[in-house]
This record gives C-alpha cells, sequence and structure tokens, in this order.
C-alpha cells in the first residue's frame, strides 16, 4: 500500500546541526520523495536556514517556543517545556496532523514525549528502539532491538520486540520470514542467565515468529539472522560498538589507499566500490531508529546527523507509514491473545 502524500512532522531544533542541515534534509525528502514536511521549531531560524527562493509548496513551518538540551533530563524538561520543538512534533501525529515524526536531538526526550503524548500500542509494555546494521551479506541488513530504551527487560519484553522487529523486517526492510535471534553467551539453549533462558523459551514457543536460537556476538553481522533481540543496556553498547568499527574501517581505507599520481588514478578507478562500502557501513545511510511500541510512528536520529541522514531516516518513516507497521503490529498481538 502506498500513500499519496505522507506527512512528518520534524524537530528542527533537534541535533548539532539544527536547524540547517534538518532542513537540509527535509527539502530533498520533500522533493525525492514527495512527502510534506512540517517544520517544527522557532521560524526565524528556520527561515534562515531556507535557500533563497524556497518553494514552499508541501512545506510548513509550525512554531515552537522552546527546544530541550542534550544535557537536560528528559521527564523533567518535557514536562517542563510543553511547547518545546519534540513535544510539539509529537502532538501533531497525536492530533493526526501528521503520520511520523522524527528528532535528532535528545534521544530520551523524544522517546520520554512519545510515551506521553502518544502512549505504547495495546500489549506492548515497553517500546523498544530498533536500529539497522549491515551484514556481510550484501543488501540483508539485521535490525537489532532494543538498544536503548530499557535497561532491563523481562522475557516477555523480549518477546514482544521480536514480534514488532519481525513486522519492521518484512514489511519495511522487505525481508521474507524475517529470522529472530536471541543474542546471548552461547548457541545453547540453556545458555545465559535466568532472564535468556526464560526468554529463549518464549521464543520457541511463539508460532508468530520465525525464531531460529540465540545468537552470539559474532553471529550479529553474519547474514544469518533478520532480527536478534536484547536488552537496552546490551544493545546501546553493541550500537555505539559498530558505529565506532565502522568509522575506523572507512578512515584506515582512507589512510592507506596509496598517495601520489598513481593513488590518484588507483583511487578513481576504485571509487564505485569505494562508495557502496562507505553505503554498506555508514550509520549515516540508515537514517536512524525506529521507536517500535508507541502508538505512531516515530524515528530517532543521531544528534550529529547531517542531511543525508536526515533524508534516510524520513524516507525509512515514509516506508513504516505506507506499509501500515502499526497496523499490522496490532493486528499481531491481537492475533496473539485470541490464540
Amino acid at each position: 500500500m502506498g500513500s499519496t502524500c505522507v506527512r512528518i512532522a520534524i524537530d528542527a531544533m533537534g541535533g548539532d546541526h539544527a536547524p540547517g542541515e534538518i532542513v537540509a534534509g527535509a527539502l530533498r525528502a520533500r522533493e525525492e520523495l514527495g512527502v510534506k514536511v512540517l517544520l517544527v521549531g522557532d521560524p526565524q531560524q528556520i527561515e534562515a536556514a531556507l535557500p533563497p527562493k524556497t518553494n514552499l509548496a508541501q512545506l510548513e513551518i509550525v512554531p515552537a517556543k522552546e527546544a530541550i538540551a542534550m544535557d537536560e533530563e528528559p521527564l523533567t524538561a518535557i514536562r517542563r517545556k510543553p511547547k518545546a520543538s519534540i513535544n510539539v512534533a509529537m502532538d501533531l501525529v497525536k492530533q493526526q496532523q501528521a503520520d511520523a515524526v522524527f528528532s535528532a536531538g535528545h534521544s530520551g526526550a523524544a522517546m520520554a514525549s512519545a510515551l506521553l503524548r502518544l502512549g505504547r500500542l495495546p500489549g506492548i509494555d515497553r517500546p523498544a528502539i530498533g536500529a539497522v546494521f549491515p551484514t556481510i551479506v550484501a543488501g540483508k541488513p539485521v535490525l537489532i532491538l532494543d538498544v536503548g530504551a530499557n535497561v532491563d527487560c523481562r522475557p516477555k519484553f523480549l518477546e514482544q520486540f521480536a514480534i514488532m522487529g519481525s513486522v519492521y523486517s518484512q514489511y519495511v526492510l522487505g525481508t521474507n520470514e524475517p529470522k529472530v535471534g536471541l543474542l546471548n553467551i552461547g548457541e545453547e539453549d540453556s545458555k545465559g542467565n535466568d532472564a535468556a533462558v526464560r526468554a529463549h523459551q518464549l521464543l520457541r514457543e511463539n508460532s508468530q515468529i520465525a525464531f531460529i536460537g540465540n545468537a552470539e556476538g559474532r553471529d550479529v553481522l553474519s547474514g544469518n539472522f533478520d532480527v536478534i533481540v536484547c536488552d537496552g543496556f546490551v544493545g546501546n553498547v553493541l550500537l555505539k560498538f559498530a558505529e565506532a568499527v565502522g568509522e575506523v574501517i572507512l578512515q584506515i581505507l582512507r589512510e592507506e589507499l596509496p598517495q601520489g599520481l598513481h593513488g590518484q588514478i588507483g583511487t578513481a578507478l576504485l571509487k564505485p566500490n569505494l562508495k557502496r562500502i562507505k553505503q554498506r557501513m555508514d550509520h549515516a545511510e540508515h537514517g536512524g531508529a525506529l521507536l517500535l511500541g508507541v502508538a505512531g510512528i516515530c524515528f530517532i536520529g543521531h544528534g550529529s546527523s547531517q542531511a543525508p541522514s536526515i533524508f534516510n531516516a524520513i524516507r525509512m518513516a515514509k516506508e513504516a507509514v505506507d506499509n501500515q507497521v502499526l497496523q499490522r503490529i496490532q493486528s499481531q498481538y491481537q492475533t496473539l491473545q485470541s490464540e
């Protein structure tokens, strides 16, 4: 199913490079994806970031008096600043004036605002942040969740993550019958702490997912799994480590390419290959992470996000709306409860 005009509410004040890079990415998404962008924030700063003679079609600036700084305590800040840009953006989704929201600002504030304003989907105890990782198999990413929303997880939370992740992997990432794994310290069913053992049993008994067993750290990028579930503490460490490794490898490639005339010729010949390597490894290509489990499409970007990341996050948000991810997750839970 496709949507004729998906409306994306964008926290234009969130992120290290706001509003300039946010606006640039949003305008590209408007032109290439045909979405309507609602830029939420200080109108003067947003207008100053718009290129001269910008076509204002499919573009709306929604005023917001305040923004939440990265060093503020999230729950306190969103309550103390009801007109902050992230809150106004979430309200647009709640009031059905927007179909999805994106923010590269304070991730904790974005999650807290989503929970308070949008609420959880029926049957979901905890939302999860899902991040897409590349694998050694070209064109076969793996979705890891949770990567930061929940430090401690009960086994049933991990089961819920697996169901939500499977829906997202199938309908947005295009995976046929997503294979699910539980991040653990060994392949055997009995490995791990008590929570891991009990989670393994729940996942194995759930007929709605294709659970194929435990995934060790070395399996994460193997391409053998399409969805891997874990608690947010481990997932966040894994996410930050993977990002760092990707940056290190790209830097090594730059440093080790031959210098001088021969190096320039060789680099020119390798340019298409190097571009594909960057696309597979650079987290900017995936745009951000989806907050699964709240009653709205909500993407959270890196604080350092620039225009390409913003564009890709909006693209994924549009795909989530077009493919009715929320409705499909709800349908899965209704089926589970009726069994």
